[in-house]
């Protein structure tokens, strides 16, 4: 029984000539748009202009497949409810050792569908996995499978984190598996995932779906070439999973747009995402699996990420931003946290744009070992927060004999940051416990400015255990870089640049020991440097701010 009607354009639609009936396959996306109406941007047929083509992915074997799930009594006609034909094909496939399910054209309104080791889902072009509605107040039988219980470390992460067979595609303990194709994953019917989606369902619910993909404790997992529009609350969570390949997905939804928990071994590259109101490539170290695992080896490259358009507008091709007097947070990121118990450690971020969202971040906030990571040639334009946000808190949200965590080793180079707000990149620890060795060279950020004498004599409370964000110290000192609890820090080849005169100096540091800067630039009309509690310090080399040097500084302006 359907309880939110999908619009009819799964069915079939007139063409603007006459009023012949013309089947969804031969449909392009602008028209599905036009037709299919509502509140998306977009409607449900993605848009990936340099993706492979069909042949070269595979599609003739795949459309020969024994699996085809119109072979097991799948309608694709947008209506019916698909799932149970599909987990039928996918049961087949199993059973013979392995096997392409194949979805032709068509749209597959679903419920969960469950995978299995040694098979691929193979979505082609036209083709549209959507997830079904389910009333608010959820159902008393059937939907979406059950969230499976969690142990007594269920208060250590959000509700998303906890639960994966809830979701409209999920595995747990597989291996060997893809999802490929150039079809759509519509997470039309899952749950809200915040509270200003009143028209869906609240999660955990029964019978409500939560997530478009989610796999747990699986290995050796491709994600390649499809589009996710509404994700749910996430609309890719991977907790466990190692040897995982995420290529060339465009994912515009609500929510998260990745979330990789726990997992080593991976690559994501050639990704777009559009998550407006919150994160989108998000690594995260979470207590989950009943233990803390380090999220390892990790590399994220050519992708970009953006919290400006409307939902479905990046997929299917018309990218439309928002208009001015909208209220939206554009997070849009790539963050490593929030959950963050066991670590991040060998890790690879490069060759990546951000686009009017937030910067890029990391967090050590319960108990997480950060070490071995590299961040370079970033393209940043219009940041709506720190263009770098660099954290180590101690929150401690995991059992009560974890440790406090570190970062160290962080290298940063070769990034390009122009029209950023007024807060300052944030390299933060807390008394006690430094960010160690970090690295800044070859970098660029161009600010907004405008900031008075006021904000230039602040020093913002510590806040320690509080939830981490960039605005969380409120107005920030600096107009370019905060640095506070720092030990071994280096910085060259740096400029700071203000579009309106700001008062503030370009650099803020305090209770950092051994701080070394070569060749930087800053705005003329303001100091470069307000230094406290600044052990064996030195400046040279650059054109404007002259040499100096000291082995304890107290409290000084240069």
């Amino acid at each position: 029984m359907r309880y939110i009607e999908t619009t009819d354009f799964a069915l079939q639609l007139r063409t603007r000539k006459g009023n012949r009936m013309k089947s969804l396959p031969s449909l392009n996306r602008r028209d599905l748009v036009s037709w299919a109406g509502g509140t998306l941007a977009a409607a449900a047929i993605p848009a990936v202009a340099a993706a492979p083509s069909a042949e070269a992915q595979g599609a003739p074997a795949a459309s020969a497949s024994p699996f085809n799930v119109r072979n097991f009594g799948a309608t694709g006609d947008g209506k019916t409810l698909d799932s149970p034909a599909i987990n039928r094909a996918i049961e087949a496939a199993g059973a013979a050792g392995g096997g392409t399910v194949y979805f032709p054209a068509g749209v597959y309104a679903s419920y969960s569908i469950r995978l299995k080791s040694h098979i691929t889902l193979y979505l082609d072009q036209g083709a549209t996995i959507l997830a079904e509605s389910t009333p608010h107040e959820g159902l008393t039988s059937g939907g979406y499978d059950a969230a499976e219980p969690q142990g007594p470390w269920e208060p250590f992460q959000d509700y998303g984190h906890n639960h994966w067979h809830n979701s409209l595609i999920w595995g747990e303990g597989l291996h060997d598996f893809a999802i490929l194709g150039q079809g759509l994953i519509w997470g039309k019917g899952l749950s809200r995932g915040w509270d200003g989606e009143k028209e869906r369902p609240l999660s955990g619910k029964p019978g409500v779906g939560n997530k478009a993909i989610a796999l747990k404790n699986c290995y050796n997992v491709t994600l390649r070439d499809f589009s996710i529009l509404e994700g749910g609350w996430f609309g890719i969570l991977a907790t466990g999973v190692d040897n995982l390949t995420i290529d060339n997905l465009i994912i515009d939804t609500i929510r998260d747009g990745m979330d990789i928990d726990c997992c080593k071994n991976v690559r994501v590259s050639n990704c777009t995402v559009n998550s407006p109101w919150d994160d989108g490539i998000c690594p995260k170290s979470s207590y989950a699996l009943g233990y803390a695992r380090i999220t390892e080896n990790v590399t994220i490259v050519n992708c970009m990420v953006t919290g400006d358009y409307q939902i479905g507008s990046v997929i299917d091709g018309t990218w439309k931003k928002f208009p001015p007097e909208q209220k939206v947070s554009r997070n849009g990121r790539i963050k490593f946290g929030t959950e963050s118990n066991g670590g991040f450690r060998n890790i690879a971020v490069s060759n990546c744009v951000f686009d009017s969202c937030h910067g890029f971040a990391l967090e050590s906030e319960d108990g997480a070992i950060c070490e071995d990571i590299t961040v370079t040639n970033l393209s940043m334009r219009g940041c709506v927060s720190s263009p770098f946000f660099i954290r180590l808190g101690s929150r401690m949200r995991g059992p009560k004999a974890a440790k406090m965590g570190y970062i160290r080793r962080l290298l940063i180079s070769n990034i390009s940051s122009s029209g950023a707000g007024q807060l300052p990149s944030i390299f933060s620890g807390v008394p006690g416990y430094a960010i160690e060795d970090v690295k800044i060279s070859g970098v660029y950020l161009h600010q907004i400015g405008g900031a008075g004498a006021e904000l230039a004599a602040l020093d913002p409370p510590e806040k320690e255990k509080e939830y981490p964000d960039p605005g969380m110290f409120g107005a920030i000192p600096a107009s370019g870089i905060f640095f506070r609890h720092l030990l071994n820090l280096e910085v060259s080849n740096v400029e700071i640049a203000t579009e309106s005169p700001d008062a503030r100096p370009a650099f803020w540091l305090k209770d950092v020991d051994g701080a070394d800067f070569f060749r930087i630039r800053v705005p003329r009309a303001s100091s470069a440097f307000d230094l406290k509690n600044v052990k064996d310090f030195r400046v040279f080399g650059s054109q404007f701010v002259a040499d100096a040097s000291a082995n304890s500084i107290e409290s000084r302006t240069i």
